[in-house]
């Protein structure tokens, strides 16, 4: 691919339930660490699951009171952590014009609708916020960025459940190639852990009820998965024309060389081996790469067994059995519309570091997947491309290449 096609990836921030910024939630998942707690707060007493995966930290604190207090969680998580992003990638000069914004969601500021709701029920219209439907809106977290960051060359919020995240970074890349802007901030937030929330997905069977150890409870591809652990976070990545990037001398993290979204169009909830490894092959061929070329794997695996099968029967169909399959929601637990963006992050900084994270609580691999997963140890390789792949609710495959 010529170089004015090249994409690449200068700056990056997260939180996540193992870490309040990108190097720390990095370290966190090497370590093997675990976010995922038990729920003590009086709300949670009463329903069907008892353990989450929330923050390290809370973003609140590292606003100031007057900011936080109009920003919506998910709007808190996406403006501290495209921040971070901004000034690793140091802070690029570009026209205001020339730089966009992109940042998925699953639910939007649920919070905040669920709050105002109640205190409408409650006490009445007069004690709603006046900032209520800035905060619950979707597209919040993207608009309140590119008023911080000065970005007037688009905001754009995919809502595509748990492939949120991923597909803003797919929609970064083409707006790049597209040579409609220099640079996009881009990725994934999530904030809905509620009672409502878990009861209801509680209540189709998603999570695991399994709450005694809650550290052991998230466990991709293991024989004793029981479902998924709710978490919350948020994932951002600049991404930069190469032309540009290098003309103000950049570092890069490596080049988001590749990415595809496809739909299954079979069933609202159920996972599809078919329309993931059509996103897959999609994406390598975007990426100009055969399956052999892809030596490592972020896998969506969320610890359920439907899903978990039907990813793994699709990765072996369109990569093969050769690459390092890794899992980080072991530890993270499933932050929705953020998990595509940080499984991205990675998925590239596995490929630059060359280590990728062991899947925790892996302890008796399903003996139906035939993947060469990273258990035990983390593992170490000079991978030259690698793959991250998430699927939402609704049929939504996303699967993003990156490469050195």
């Amino acid at each position: 691919m010529a170089e004015n096609g090249q994409v690449l990836v200068t700056g990056i921030g997260a939180m996540t339930p193992v870490g309040a910024d990108a190097s720390s939630s990095w370290s966190g998942l090497l370590a093997g660490k675990s976010g995922v707690r038990a729920l003590v707060e009086e709300w949670a007493a009463d329903l069907p699951v008892s353990i989450a995966a929330g923050l390290t930290e809370d973003p609140a604190a590292a606003l100031p009171r007057t900011q936080a207090r109009k920003l919506d969680r998910g709007e808190q998580l996406a403006m501290l952590t495209s921040r971070e992003a901004w000034q690793d990638a140091g802070a690029p000069e570009v026209e205001p014009e020339r730089l966009a914004v992109v940042i998925g969601t699953g639910t939007g500021g649920v919070l905040t609708t669920l709050g105002q709701d109640d205190i409408f029920e409650e006490s009445g219209a007069r004690r709603l916020s006046p900032f209520a439907v800035p905060m619950l809106m979707p597209n919040g977290p993207a608009a309140w960025v590119s008023m911080d960051l000065g970005a007037k060359g688009g905001a754009r919020t995919p809502v595509s459940a748990c492939a949120s995240g991923a597909e803003a970074l797919a929609m970064g890349l083409d707006l790049l190639r597209a040579g409609r802007v220099d640079v996009v901030v881009a990725g994934g937030v999530e904030a809905c852990l509620h009672p409502f929330t878990i009861a209801a997905f509680a209540q189709m069977k998603a999570l695991s009820t399994q709450c005694e150890n809650p550290e052991s409870v998230s466990r991709p591809f293991d024989v004793a998965r029981s479902g998924f652990v709710m978490g919350e976070g948020a994932g951002i990545m600049v991404l930069e024309r190469a032309e540009f990037a290098r003309a103000r001398g950049a570092r890069t993290y490596g080049t988001l060389a590749g990415s595809a979204v496809s739909s299954s169009a079979n069933h609202i909830t159920a996972s599809d081996a078919e329309g993931q490894v059509h996103a897959i092959e999609l994406a390598l061929r975007d990426a100009d790469l055969t399956p052999q070329d892809i030596g490592h794997v972020h896998a969506h695996a969320t610890s359920t067994e439907s899903g978990d099968l039907a990813e793994a029967e699709a990765i072996g169909r369109a990569v093969g059995s050769h690459a390092s399959v890794t899992a980080t929601k072991s530890m993270t637990g499933h932050m929705l519309g953020a998990s595509g963006a940080v499984g991205a992050l990675a998925a590239l900084l596995a490929l630059k570091d060359g280590v990728a994270p062991a899947i925790r609580n892996l302890d008796a691999l399903d003996p139906r997947i035939d993947l060469d997963v990273v258990q035990g140890e983390n593992r170490t390789g000079e991978w030259n491309a690698s793959l991250a792949n998430s699927f939402g609710f609704g049929g939504h495959n996303v699967s993003l290449v990156f490469t050195k």
